[in-house]
This record gives structure tokens, C-alpha cells and sequence, in this order.
């Protein structure tokens, strides 16, 4: 009798000891699995803190961009960038300029056309090269001069919106390094797969020779 009792308190905590040790090995690699990906995060994390540059917030060069064009250019070391933007600014401005000069000659010249000896010459005298010009073609110009110079308006707003979109894009990708003078870092380790049991786990990381 004494013998069946030792026996189902042996089979009673055989499971017990059994469940406490897988649970003992888990709780072992977890802490292991955990203190490498701190010592790895650690490590990548000084080495970009030694050789990244200091760069303001993508926030930051955002305000910039819309306060003065150019200005988040700036900010992100591109200097080269801000030629090309008031180039674009000025070009979109002159032509502009031009198409609504030839709109307002046109509009003086249609307008002069329809009227009689009580003309008032509200948009001005008619420019030498529009006298005795058909008024319908006086019209369809003048319209087609009147929505090119509105487009033109919409391009300024376009450009003006791609001068802070390109700002703040660099501004969020300048951290990534895409250099040659790059190595990648592989780390092994213990791990928990996903059935509770001990594995290993394979970690890359990007960092400067």
C-alpha cells in the first residue's frame, strides 16, 4: 500500500517539476534574447550617434519651406537646390507676366472693336498690330491668352507646394544611408518560437565600415 502511495505522488509531481522547468527555460531565454538585442541596438545606436550629423526636425524644415522657399533646402545642405527653385520661380513669373500683357492687348483691341463713336478706351487705346483684326479672332485669342495666364497662376501654387514637399521628404530620408561604405552586422541568438519551445533567431543590421 505504501508503495502505490509513493508511486501516484511520484506521478502527481513529475508533470509539476516537468511544466516548472520548460517554464524556467523560456524565462532564460527571453531574458537572454532580450539582454543581445539590447546590447545590438546599443552598439548601432552609438555608432550613428558618433558619425551621423546633427540635423534639425522634418517638422522644422516643414515651416521653413513654407515660410521662405528654399529655406529647408537649406537646412538639409543642399544649397545647389536653391538656384534651381527661384529659377523655377521666376520663369513661371516672367511668362506670366508675358501672357497677361498679350491678354490685356487683346482685351482692349476686342473691346475698342465693339464699340461706337462713344468709345471710352476702358482697357486702353488698340495696339497697332490688332487694328482691323476680325473680332472673333480678337476673342478666341484673347480667351486663350486669359486661361494660359490663370494655369500659370496654378503652376506658381505647384511649385511653390514642390519646394516644401521635396524639403521634407530629404528631410525624413536623410538618415538612411545609402552609401558604399556600408557592412552589415548578423547576430544569432536564442529565441522562443511560436510553440513555447527554444529556438534561434537571426538579426542583420546596417552599419558604417
Amino acid at each position: 500500500m505504501r508503495l502505490i502511495s509513493i508511486l501516484i505522488l511520484i506521478c502527481i509531481t513529475a508533470p509539476v517539476q516537468s511544466f516548472s522547468q520548460i517554464q524556467l527555460v523560456e524565462s532564460d531565454y527571453l531574458l537572454l534574447e532580450h539582454r543581445l538585442f539590447e546590447e545590438s541596438k546599443s552598439v548601432v545606436q552609438n555608432d550613428q550617434e558618433s558619425d551621423d550629423p546633427e540635423f534639425p526636425t522634418p517638422r522644422s524644415v516643414l515651416f521653413k519651406s513654407m515660410i521662405i522657399p528654399g529655406w529647408g533646402q537649406i537646412e538639409n545642405r543642399q544649397i545647389w537646390k536653391v538656384p534651381i527653385i527661384y529659377g523655377m520661380f521666376v520663369g513661371v513669373g516672367v511668362y506670366a507676366g508675358y501672357l497677361n500683357s498679350q491678354y490685356q492687348d487683346y482685351r482692349a483691341a476686342y473691346y475698342n472693336s465693339n464699340q461706337g463713336e462713344d468709345n471710352d478706351f476702358r482697357f486702353g487705346p488698340t495696339p497697332e498690330r490688332l487694328q482691323n483684326v476680325n473680332q472673333n479672332q480678337l476673342q478666341s485669342v484673347r480667351d486663350s491668352y486669359h486661361n494660359q495666364r490663370d494655369f500659370m497662376f496654378v503652376v506658381m501654387g505647384l511649385a511653390y507646394g514642390l519646394n516644401i514637399l521635396d524639403a521634407y521628404v530629404y528631410a525624413h530620408m536623410r538618415s538612411f544611408d545609402v552609401s558604399d561604405d556600408l557592412s552589415a552586422r548578423t547576430m544569432i541568438g536564442p529565441a522562443i518560437i511560436a510553440d513555447g519551445s527554444p529556438g534561434l533567431s537571426l538579426k542583420v543590421s546596417l552599419q558604417k565600415k
